[in-house]
């Protein structure tokens, strides 16, 4: 089975069609949604009524911190910009939507595998995997052979095998688009596709991955789109220009 992973799709309406179709394309036909369908983009209404029909269809979906924000209420430690961006969202989209928002769960397990919006070791805290430490905390907390989570914005990937890189730290290397890595069994593995809607590693294009789990590889994609529309969008919504900004930037 070949199983789609999009991540931070923040209400980007084209990178979102951009991912889906070459996914399709790659043959998946499960899709994981790792979190944070809305914020900061000019289409939330689309995105999620989007993914609760994959979710309808089989697929999964885990509850992002935005999504919590939306669903619920903001969190005081959110950026201005980023609390008005929730409180616009919640205007655009009506209580079934908010409904799927809210009844999100934190984490989803399958098969061998985890799906987490932040990490492993504290799902509702949000704290992100920023380097090796981090990934190892997140690694230890769980023994799903792969988890795949999102939160970060960037792809990576981490792996943990007793006393490497050194005892009780996790590998690390940055993922090659369109290389497919082979998640040995004698490792477990940490997955970040990066962000589908708004990435911020200075590459534009956005971020997805794809899982084969007949012969355990995954590859990491990077999706061109019509980024300069979605951003068009997001500064007629009246929404911060700093949101259009990044995604000419990917940062």
């Amino acid at each position: 089975m070949r199983i789609a992973l999009l991540a931070d799709l923040h209400a980007n309406r084209e990178a979102t069609e951009a991912c889906l179709s070459a996914l399709r394309g790659l043959g998946c036909t499960r899709f994981v949604f790792l979190g944070d369908l809305v914020g900061y983009g000019a289409d939330p209404a689309w995105v999620v009524d989007t993914v609760r029909g994959f979710v309808a269809e089989g697929g999964a979906c885990v509850l992002g911190n935005h999504d919590q924000a939306v669903a619920a209420a903001p969190s005081e430690r959110m950026a201005p910009h980023a609390r008005a961006a929730i409180h616009w969202t919640r205007g655009q989209l009506d209580d079934a939507q908010l409904d799927f928002l809210g009844n999100l769960p934190l984490q989803v397990e399958d098969d061998w595998r985890l799906y987490v919006h932040a990490n492993a070791w504290n799902p509702a805290g949000w704290a992100y995997v920023t380097g090796r430490s981090t990934a190892t905390m997140s690694l230890e907390a769980t023994r799903q052979r792969l988890t795949c989570c999102g939160h970060v914005h960037e792809p990576a990937l981490y792996f943990s095998q007793h006393g490497y890189p050194q005892p009780g730290q996790a590998g690390h290397f940055a993922p090659v688009p369109g290389t497919p890595v082979s998640l040995s069994p004698g490792r477990r593995w940490l997955a970040s596709p990066g962000s589908c809607g708004q990435p911020r590693d200075g590459n534009p294009a956005a971020a997805c991955a794809m899982l084969d789990t007949d012969d355990a590889t995954i590859p990491f994609l990077r999706v061109p789109y019509d980024h300069e529309r979605a951003a068009a969008k997001i500064r007629a919504a009246g929404l911060p220009e700093s949101f259009a900004e990044r995604l000419s930037t990917g940062t």
